[in-house]
């Protein structure tokens, strides 16, 4: 377990969002603080992430990594992760956790542009989950991440899915306002063709997308929990109870062709979206 400061220049960061975390950083991993919905949804995503790229003995770089909660499942994969955030307080709370858990992560206070610089072609994998969003130029984290990626490497980036075809039906027919749009948090915005095109923009080859179940379906229904917590978590709650049922053996086949199928058409309320490192 390292912690190592570096600066940048020109730091490539939300100064507001890097308090906001670090405000929260001690509810990290309280499973039911703000952040109830990454510890519900780290299982799927991890298993995304394994089938995949087969985390054993890969060398993993998590950006944006937070408190550590996607670092450490994959710790227990058997992947050689290093976690790596700016948020000063978020890593100390990483780093006490895996005291208590036993989990073998190298977290590092440095940024992911000086960490390329420092460490070329040293990773299988990069994941870089719900961050391209909070940041200034999305671009250079991708490119610092191909740096950092031995060849054929893959990332693994998931960000929130806006300008959907299903928010699309919702502000024309339903006359909804763009309720995805969350300044000052949200500096980006993404769709599956714009996710595709920056990353083959920075380097990559796309080799796979796939997304999460829809929670905006439940607006087409009727179920108006924009501005209603309450509604909003019984949506939430409704969307978890049908991914758990088709995570059963004899439906994980149905389902990763069904949320596959609506990435194809760009429907999810999350993408994620793989790519290979492109040589040359």
């Amino acid at each position: 377990m390292a912690t190592k400061t570096q600066s940048t220049q020109s730091l490539n960061a939300d100064p507001v969002e890097l308090q906001k975390f670090a405000d929260l950083a001690h509810r990290w991993w309280d499973k039911n603080s703000e952040f109830k919905p990454l510890h519900e949804i780290n299982p799927l995503r991890l298993n995304y992430i394994d089938k995949l790229v087969g985390l054993q003995g890969k060398r993993v770089l998590d950006v944006g990594c937070g408190g550590g909660i996607l670092s450490e499942s994959m710790s227990q994969k058997g992947a050689e992760v290093t976690g790596i955030d700016l948020g000063i307080k978020a890593l100390k709370v990483a780093q006490l956790h895996q005291l208590e858990s036993g989990a073998k992560v190298n977290y590092r206070l440095i940024s992911v542009e000086d960490m390329a610089r420092e460490l070329p072609e040293s990773f299988d994998v990069v994941t870089c989950m719900e961050m391209l969003e909070h940041v200034p130029d999305p671009s250079m984290i991708l490119k610092a991440a191909g740096s950092l990626m031995n060849e054929g490497g893959l990332i693994c980036c998931v960000v929130p899915n806006d300008y959907s075809p299903v928010q699309k039906v919702l502000k024309e027919k339903l006359h909804y306002k763009p309720y995805w749009l969350a300044p000052p948090h949200h500096i980006n915005y993404f769709n599956f063709d714009t996710m595709k095109a920056l990353l083959e923009k920075t380097g990559f080859n796309v080799v796979g997308a796939t997304s999460m179940f829809p929670i905006d379906f439940f607006l087409l229904m009727g179920d108006d929990y924009v501005g209603n917590d309450e509604l909003g978590r019984a949506s939430h709650a409704r969307r978890k109870k049908l991914d758990l049922m088709l995570s059963e053996p004899e439906l994980k086949g149905f389902k990763k062709e069904m949320y596959e199928l609506m990435a194809k058409h760009g429907i999810g309320r999350e993408m994620i979206v793989y790519g290979e490192k492109r040589n040359g």
